[in-house]
């Protein structure tokens, strides 16, 4: 994601080989879950997900990407 630390805003960007279902979902660090990004099939490309916290707090925050090809999970840092 871009920027890393953000405030209040950052943009998770990923590419797809072909077209499949997305799941994209924000976390805290206690494993609760904060907002659904995506939870779709999309088309093959490059693709770009804004995530807007003004609503939460400073913190470190985890997203997970899981497509048909697998899971990738990464830490994002929120200073307000």
């Amino acid at each position: 994601n871009y920027p890393n630390p953000f405030n209040p805003e950052t943009t998770i960007r990923f590419t797809l080989s072909e077209p499949q279902a997305v799941s994209l979902k924000v976390y805290d660090t206690n494993g609760r879950l904060i907002k659904i990004l995506a939870d779709k099939k999309m088309r093959a490309g490059e693709h770009s997900l804004r995530f807007n916290a003004t609503d939460l707090p400073s913190g470190t925050y985890l997203y997970n990407l899981t497509t048909d090809q697998g899971s990738q999970t990464r830490k994002m840092t929120l200073i307000k």
